[in-house]
């Protein structure tokens, strides 16, 4: 699929933050957009925006959407627990025709640890904790429902976000323990403006069937993130502990991220023609001080 336009009719389910800068996009090609969200305070954000908001329990049985439009872009994460992705399993499964296209929003955590190395699409998927595997399950799903079906679909794998509202503030004033440098691991990000603009050219150029790591290409440390995020939000460096502390000190779920290490390669989704507003985190935070 190679077009530049956008179909009349799209769906953004679980339509956060990023959602709503999509959702505006879309609508400035002259799509109507309809955001799924949880709350009524999710679908007032969106009715601002322009946005027709449903409001949807992804939890709750039976879920009952109707009929797809041409494009449905999945953003819901999957439930906190387990190893599968029940959510999209039941939306898909109640759908009363499928999508011409199906664009779905997984992680780099289905690549697990790779030790810094730099990987592309064609690495192996080797989840190292749940979270990563309920994201694996999830793109199997989708895959397995398009095989069946005859839609199309392309999975974004998408790393650390980081933007206006997305800076990690409420952790740096906390004053939570990061790794010393030396411990570090490798991790990649992308602007939340990228993504959006990422996920409408996958939607519009992405090849079917092709998953597209989406990050600036430019990864530093964990610690490096934060240091440089204390010093752009005018915080204190938070303290630093080795591996062997964080190991007794944090929580599991921050060592989800700090025990996995990889670089991603870029070169597939530059090949749509696609290139970043913010390359790497110096610009991305430039551009946070100047707005405020």
């Amino acid at each position: 699929m190679m077009i530049d336009t956008a179909p009349a009719q799209t769906w953004i389910i679980g339509c956060g933050d990023i959602g709503r800068r999509l959702g505006s996009q879309l609508i400035a090609r002259g799509a109507h957009v309809t955001g799924w969200v949880s709350s009524e305070a999710s679908a007032a954000q969106l009715e601002a925006l322009g946005i027709a908001p449903r409001v949807l329990d992804l939890d709750a049985e039976p879920v009952t959407p109707g009929a797809a439009p041409p494009w449905i872009f999945w953003f819901a994460p999957p439930p906190n627990r387990g190893i599968i992705d029940p959510r999209l399993r039941h939306f898909l499964a109640a759908l009363e025709a499928p999508p011409q296209r199906l664009i779905y929003l997984s992680t780099s955590a289905v690549y697990g640890d790779c030790g810094g190395a730099w990987i592309d699409e064609d690495a192996p998927p080797q989840p190292g904790n749940d979270r990563g595997r309920r994201r694996l399950d999830a793109e199997q799903t989708a895959r397995g429902y398009a095989e069946k079906t005859g839609c199309e679909l392309v999975i974004l794998r998408v790393p650390g976000i980081y933007g206006p509202g997305r800076m990690p503030e409420q952790r740096l004033r906390a004053g939570t323990p990061i790794l010393r440098a030396e411990d570090a691991p490798y991790t990649n990000r992308i602007h939340a403006d990228d993504l959006a603009a990422a996920a409408l050219l996958i939607a519009q150029r992405g090849i079917d069937g092709a998953a597209y790591n989406v990050a600036d290409g430019n990864p530093t440390t964990m610690t490096d993130y934060f240091l440089r995020c204390a010093e752009a939000l005018g915080l204190p460096p938070p303290p630093q502990l080795s591996m062997a502390a964080a190991k007794r000190e944090l929580s599991t779920s921050i060592m989800s991220f700090l025990e996995e290490s990889k670089r991603l390669r870029t070169e597939r989704l530059r090949a749509l023609g696609w290139s970043p507003c913010y390359p790497d985190l110096a610009a991305g935070l430039a551009e946070l001080r100047r707005s405020g």
